[in-house]
């Protein structure tokens, strides 16, 4: 227990000679049968561990919390690079909620799995002859003898110690760990398009909305290679014209940036937390347009769509502007931009001409041997549930859309849905997905969308807090999950561990959400609705 990052407890540990041996050999025989513990308290308990599973002990680090994991998990951590389950040994004894304080540590204990155990007090290390570990036969209703595996009297100053046996406590509290190891199984989970749905996507665009001061646009999603935030940091380049932003980094290449407010000669406005990055591409080039907000994903029907009115039509370099999409009975209009147009437009060519000129031969060849990996990376799109973040596989998204202000409730619906919306012409239920996921739930707000997915050939929305972005993540930072229950196993196997960024992105399979029973009441319910 020398890491630097670790502390040591406040007695190092050390082995006391109790009397005069009678020779050496004796005194090495006493001494090599002395056993090593980590004294500790919780709710006003002396406990202790063996040493030997004890790898380190840490302050108590911020956790990202699961979904229908057990209630005595805290969350989960990030310990240099490693996820690490935290569990409140408080929680486990039933003992009353007590808030961190300086005192408090979490100690990894490694039983086959790192996990750390928050106690209140890390005491000291004391040294035991086996003589003194009594059986647990001469306590009772304390706490519960089954996860004790003896007990220590007068040592260390307490009259008292109680031996945890850390191995029983995971085997009671985990169960399903063993049982649910099956990550691999993921890829099964992912959704294929049929060729009848291939046919049917035919006669539909699908589009990403953003809001540009106030309009509405949209690119087509095959345009659109990923959504991100805006960095802290642009490089502005000197001599640019006003609608070139600057470079940032992506990936270890260079993204030019471009406002769109700017390009169509609007009021600037400095982005915000709500402002984000369209990465779109064509070809080999790839150029990263400024939006105020990023609204949806829109499944739309090709009838639904007009060339732009050759009399409005801009000219020349301007013409980015090249359909009108007509949605809710012509009440709201949405502008579809050409990528290949916008490609041609002066601020784009200058933006990419600049990115040509700044990076040299080795910065070409790093490019090119990324666009040879894309086989390496995952995109997701990540959504928010209180403050964790969550992702799915893009291609599960069939699209994104605004929560209707009210919700048609279906008599004798199942309770897990919270009711059905008409989605161009079809039934769509629509489920919670924080009461799927067991969470608190909260008001509606403008910034709740509905995700739809395609689970076994039937179209589902669940109602999330936020979309934020659709993220590429590379396969070395998606690892799998504890496994911490058989439901959660299943439906949460995998998460990004975004080390440098800090963050842990928590990957859901569509698949999972639905159970077969639930799914058979679910084609019931639109049924009668239909009828």
């Amino acid at each position: 227990m020398t890491n630097n990052n670790q502390e040591q407890p406040e007695n190092a540990p050390r082995v006391v000679k109790v009397g005069p041996p009678s020779d050496a050999d004796n005194f090495d025989e006493l001494v090599s049968d002395i056993r090593q513990f980590v004294t500790f308290i919780a709710g006003n308990e002396v406990f202790a561990v063996d040493m030997a599973p004890v790898q380190e002990i840490i302050r108590v680090p911020d956790v990202v919390r699961v979904p229908l994991a057990p209630p005595t998990l805290d969350g989960l951590a990030n310990l240099r690079g490693k996820v690490l389950p935290i569990i409140s040994l408080r929680r486990i004894f039933g003992f009353d909620e007590q808030e961190h304080d300086d005192a408090t540590r979490a100690l990894v204990i490694d039983i086959g799995q790192p996990l750390g155990f928050v106690v209140d007090k890390v005491s000291s290390v004391v040294g035991v002859e086996p003589g003194k570990i009594e059986g647990v036969g001469s306590i009772k209703g304390t706490v519960n003898t089954e996860l004790l595996s003896g007990i220590i009297k007068d040592i260390g100053g307490h009259d008292m110690i109680m031996v945890l046996d850390f191995a029983k406590l995971v085997a009671r509290e985990f169960a399903e760990i063993a049982a649910v190891a099956k990550s691999s199984s993921m890829a099964g989970g992912l959704y294929t398009s049929s060729e009848s749905e291939e046919e049917e996507s035919s006669d539909e665009l699908q589009l990403v909305s953003f809001d540009v001061a106030g309009q509405e646009y949209a690119i087509t999603i095959d345009d659109v290679q990923e959504i991100v935030q805006v960095p802290e940091n642009i490089v502005h380049v000197p001599h640019s014209e006003s609608h070139v932003l600057g470079l940032m980094t992506l990936r270890n290449r260079l993204l030019p940036l471009v406002s769109l407010r700017r390009m169509f000669s609007l009021p600037p406005q400095d982005a915000d937390e709500h402002s984000r990055i369209v990465v779109v591409s064509l070809g080999s080039a790839s150029v990263g347009i400024v939006m105020d907000s990023v609204n949806e994903v829109l499944r739309v029907a090709k009838s639904d769509v007009d060339a732009m009115p050759g009399l409005f039509a801009r000219e020349g370099e301007l013409n980015d502007i090249s359909e009108i999409c007509r949605l809710d009975g012509g009440k709201r209009l949405v502008s579809i931009i050409s990528s290949r147009n916008l490609f041609s437009h002066s601020a784009i060519k200058e933006a990419l001409t600049t990115v040509d000129n700044l990076q040299d031969e080795k910065i070409r060849e790093d490019v090119a041997e990324e666009e040879e990996s894309n086989d390496d990376d995952e995109q997701v799109v990540v959504f928010r549930l209180d403050k964790e973040e969550f992702g799915v596989p893009i291609e599960s998204v069939q699209e994104i859309v605004r929560v209707p202000e009210e919700l048609t409730h279906v008599p004798k619906a199942p309770p897990f849905v919270e009711g059905v919306i008409n989605l161009r012409g079809a039934v769509l239920p629509v489920i919670d997905l924080r009461r799927r996921l067991g969470l608190p739930s909260v008001e509606r707000s403008d910034r709740q969308r509905v995700m739809v997915f395609l689970i076994e050939g039937m179209r589902t929305g669940f109602i999330v807090d936020s979309v934020a972005e659709v993220l590429k993540i590379h396969k070395s930072a998606i690892e799998s999950s504890p496994n911490l229950s058989s439901e959660q196993g299943k439906l949460l196997s995998r998460m990004a561990n975004l080390e440098k960024q800090k963050r842990i992105v928590q990957l859901i399979v569509p698949a999972h959400l639905v159970e077969d029973r639930e799914r058979a009441e679910l084609a019931k319910m639109e049924a009668k609705a239909l009828s």
